[in-house]
């Protein structure tokens, strides 16, 4: 983007001010055109400068007395400076004032006013950029091959600086309300996930993606999610989940990994509310009930708990039903994952056995119970 570019009548009015202040002389500052755009004095506002006209010229300052501002519209007594980007003048800045105690704060003036224009430059294209990245992250979430083209992801890719082509893991951030700034919670992010080919933009308030680019490992960047909420909870205050989805390639494989983290967020939370960090890879069962129609959850849920879940103490029994299942019907394996003695864990058994009138010690039938405590979490 051209600096010139980001010489708005906003800018030149806020700079002008500003400078004004600091140095108690009235500042104007004129387009390329000699046109006032900033000014402490907001009558001038859209009027002709016409000493500019020269200096914009010939790219050299020049001071006026009162008799020679008298002979010049819209002019008073003082100095006018070019404002140089590269070759070319895109406008002048003036202090009111006489010259010669002006011109002492004059090449000050004009630096200053060129330095606090490149950095909004700088700033303009940062945001540029980052609403780019955004854009690019959104498209790979919501992608859809019936609306638009893989390549045309790609391209967009590509123009970041990133392979198209390299495996991604998505992991997906959610943050609890706060008011901590986009830009901030990023740079947290970017810390974490600092590759030269991930990339990380914001889907929506409070909810954003990491495309991570590595080779598949046996940890995967679960070790980093765990970092992430550490940092944002230590350093902004702020309680994260974070959902892992398995490497994809190419825009159909990185959007499948971001379904894969976004449904591993949205089912571990509810699963294991006190945990922070879900990857889909633990979570495949769920993510099978959980992908079948409401209604026919809600069906075999009720077919095959009946008896079970209008006691007071279902939670705790529903509980037992998923640690023996997930714990591969294992009594003392069960047994340390609930932190209950054996004894305690085969008296539960037995009763679920009582209430339900189904074998909980036959595999099969476990199993079926098991999806139907998922379905009835879910």
């Amino acid at each position: 983007m051209a600096v010139g570019d980001v010489l708005t009548p906003e800018l030149a009015q806020e700079i002008a001010c500003d400078i004004g202040r600091i140095t108690g002389f009235n500042v104007l500052i004129t387009d390329r055109e000699a046109v006032v755009i900033g000014c402490g004095d907001a009558g001038r506002l859209g009027t002709v400068h016409e000493a500019s006209y020269e200096v914009l010229r010939t790219r050299r300052s020049a001071t006026h007395t009162a008799e020679q501002a008298r002979r010049l519209r819209g002019v008073l007594s003082g100095m006018s400076l070019p404002i140089i980007v590269g070759a070319a003048a895109v406008g002048t800045v003036c202090l009111t004032g006489d010259p010669d105690e002006v011109r002492r704060f004059g090449l000050v003036v004009q630096r200053q006013t060129e330095i606090l224009l490149e950095e909004a430059a700088l700033l303009r294209s940062r945001l540029l950029h980052e609403r780019a990245v955004d854009d690019c992250v959104r498209d790979i979430a919501l992608y859809d091959p019936e609306v638009v083209d893989a390549e045309t992801v790609e391209a967009r890719l590509t123009e970041l600086g990133l392979d198209p082509r390299l495996p991604r893991t998505c992991v997906v951030l959610d943050v609890r309300a706060g008011g901590v700034s986009r830009m901030s919670l990023m740079r947290t992010v970017r810390e974490v996930f600092g590759g030269g080919q991930d990339v990380a933009g914001e889907l929506a308030a409070g909810r954003y993606a990491v495309l991570h680019a590595s080779p598949r490992s046996a940890h995967g960047p679960a070790e980093r999610c765990s970092a992430l909420v550490d940092r944002v909870r230590e350093r902004h205050g702020l309680d994260a989940r974070v959902g892992v989805g398995e490497p994809g390639r190419g825009v159909a494989g990185m959007h499948g990994s971001y379904r894969d983290a976004a449904m591993a967020l949205r089912t571990g939370t509810r699963l294991e509310p006190d945990r922070r960090v879900f990857a889909v890879a633990e979570l495949r069962v769920p993510q099978l009930v959980a992908a079948a129609v409401r209604q026919e959850r809600v069906r075999y849920a009720a077919a095959l708990l009946s008896g079970l879940r209008e006691r007071e103490d279902w939670p705790v029994l529903r509980d037992t039903l998923v640690a023996w299942a997930e714990c591969g019907f294992h009594l003392v394996r069960t047994a340390e994952r609930l932190a209950v003695h054996r004894n305690t864990l085969l008296y539960r058994l037995t009763k679920i056995e009582e209430l339900s009138g189904r074998g909980v010690r036959e595999p099969r039938t476990a199993m079926a119970l098991y999806l139907a405590c998922l379905a009835d979490v879910l």
